[in-house]
């Protein structure tokens, strides 16, 4: 939608240990990255940051941005633009902060802030693999198309976004959340347990038996391919249980939303080995106390980064209906679907096209309004 958009927005990538500040035009980068160390301890040095970081990219650009744009880990009242409550890499705002208000009175321009998923589903949706997908649809002649998505983020954590026709859900508090569903595998445990970096790190040193290893998911991922010593079968078991109990979690999301999944993150460098336990319980199947057996999610579920099944996704199971006396008839396809794909953008870019759509589409609304 915003891929031929002129406007700029000044985007910002906020981690514990840096901010990376920069601006793009039509979903892309139109400025050298800026990077300065977050001093997230100390909320003042933290502030002056962000105020010289996004002053340095706005003093370089050749037009004045319409908006500042980015994700910031919550808790949030995110509509209003306050940070507060238990922050882990920013422990300085923990008291509560009105980052919005303090930046827009800086610049004299609208500031929107997220959350990282709510972007990375929001980025997908409007200039990722939604209309990517809708695309190769349209140039293999099928008439379906597809208006919903859910974006998750395997990283430090087990991160989530929806998209629902176009507009992004934020929910009422600010608190659209996965990592607090249950784990499959634990009983009264939450399932970031079993997706993200430390669930990996674990499983590997519980199927191998060294407890002692100092492995990161990426060295993890080169054992279970076979280019790097040390336990083959723990590694690809501590991706195959990641991929079940993320699947799980999504099977309960993906019946609800009825839409396109989008994964990113770092460890989707391992997608062979995490991919088919995931699609299996998307597949899985559910019983009735008569004894009847119904899909758990119940469209068929296709990857759509393998061209055969993609192919089947685009065909579908089209027929013609006769119209009760008449001689009309109309088409009707009766598959039910919807796919699972990787993130072509990567899940940087995505977050911070995701800021810059949704800075303009609320400019717009303003607008209309």
């Amino acid at each position: 939608m915003y891929r031929h958009d002129d406007r700029v927005v000044v985007t910002l990538d906020a981690g514990g240990t840096n901010l990376v500040f920069g601006a793009m035009r039509g979903c892309e980068f139109v400025s050298e990255p800026i990077t300065y160390p977050s001093n997230a301890h100390d909320l003042d040095l933290c502030l002056d940051t962000m105020v010289k970081g996004f002053r340095e990219v706005i003093e370089s650009l050749d037009e004045k941005p319409v908006a500042i744009s980015f994700a910031f880990p919550g808790p949030a009242d995110y509509p209003n633009g306050i940070i507060g409550g238990y922050l882990p890499n920013f422990p300085s705002f923990r008291d509560g902060v009105a980052l919005g208000p303090f930046l827009n009175n800086e610049f004299g321009i609208p500031v929107f802030i997220n959350n990282d998923g709510d972007l990375f589903a929001y980025g997908e949706a409007l200039c990722g693999a939604l209309p990517e997908i809708n695309r190769h649809l349209k140039e293999v002649g099928s008439r379906k198309r597809f208006r919903n998505l859910l974006g998750y983020t395997f990283g430090t954590g087990f991160g989530v976004g929806i998209v629902v026709n176009g507009q992004l859900n934020r929910g009422d508090n600010s608190c659209v959340e996965t990592f607090c569903l249950p784990h499959k595998l634990k009983e009264g445990i939450i399932v970031e347990e079993g997706v993200a970096v430390r669930a990996i790190k674990r499983v590997y040193a519980e199927a191998s038996g060294d407890y002692g290893h100092n492995l990161e998911p990426k060295e993890i991922c080169e054992i279970a391919d076979g280019k790097r010593e040390g336990n083959v079968d723990a590694a690809r078991k501590a991706f195959a249980e990641f991929g079940e109990i993320a699947g799980d979690a999504m099977a309960v999301a993906a019946q609800l939303i009825d839409g396109i999944i989008v994964i990113g993150g770092g460890i989707t460098a391992a997608r062979q080995w995490i991919l088919p336990s995931l699609m299996k319980e998307l597949r899985s199947e559910l019983a009735t106390l008569g004894g009847d057996s119904v899909r758990r999610v119940q469209m068929e579920v296709f990857d759509l980064d393998d061209p055969a099944e993609f192919e089947k996704f685009a065909k579908g199971n089209p027929k013609r209906i006769n119209v009760r006396g008449t001689n009309l008839s109309v088409e009707y396809d009766d598959m039910k679907r919807i796919g699972v794909t990787f993130s072509k953008l990567g899940a940087s870019k995505a977050i911070s096209a995701g800021a810059y759509s949704f800075a303009l589409a609320e400019l717009d609304k303003r607008e209309e309004d």
